[in-house]
């Protein structure tokens, strides 16, 4: 069951401002009725301000007063049409294990189509590390053969929005006349013909 924000400061706003029961209280914040209790008798929380939870479209009125009038009345979240913001945590990028192995097919296609973008932000953006990104630029990279250069994107390794916004950062920056492109594998030598051989008299 989805519990309130802050739901120490909303038991206490609930504890000043109904008659609710210290269980209702309890189970609505997803406190331990004793903490509720100790709420109630100042023991603890004394200088936190209470969040009225009906101003903050968490909880209605009449929810209040179903509970106030019955005391096996369980309290509900209010349900909210607004969305709620989806917060990335920072850090390395955590990648499948079925992704891993795509990731210096991404590495190709941004040195090629992206030279701008620093070794920095590509780690970032994709979720790899540095000795990584050099191997396949300078082609050591040890499955250098089979790679194919494809959109990180297209992989799913990345949000084009991310990606549009990390070009974005690095074009500002002035990066590009900086950038390393991808090495290309040399030209094979032309094989000599037999016919081309010296004739020596």
């Amino acid at each position: 069951m989805p519990k309130p924000l802050m739901p120490k400061a909303t038991a206490i706003w609930l504890v000043d401002n109904t008659t609710l029961s210290f269980e209702q209280i309890a189970e609505f914040c997803g406190l331990h009725i004793l903490e509720v209790r100790a709420i109630a008798d100042g023991e603890v929380m004394g200088g936190m301000a209470g969040m009225d939870p009906v101003a903050n479209g968490q909880l209605t009125k009449e929810e209040i007063a179903l509970g106030e009038a019955d005391e096996n009345h369980r309290l509900r979240l209010a349900e909210s049409d607004i969305p709620q913001p989806v917060s990335r945590p920072k850090g390395p990028r955590y990648t499948p294990v079925s992704k891993r192995q795509e990731k210096p097919d991404a590495i190709a296609w941004l040195l090629r189509h992206h030279p701008e973008l620093s070794d920095a932000q590509i780690g970032r953006l994709i979720g790899t590390t540095k000795p990584t990104i050099n191997s396949v630029r300078d082609r050591s990279h040890w499955n250098i053969a089979n790679l194919q250069p494809r959109s990180p994107v297209e992989l799913g390794l990345c949000t084009h929005m991310e990606l549009t916004e990390a070009v974005q950062r690095a074009r500002k920056t002035g990066r590009g006349a900086q950038a390393v492109p991808m090495a290309t594998p040399p030209d094979p030598e032309p094989m000599q013909s037999p016919l081309d051989e010296p004739k020596f008299d």
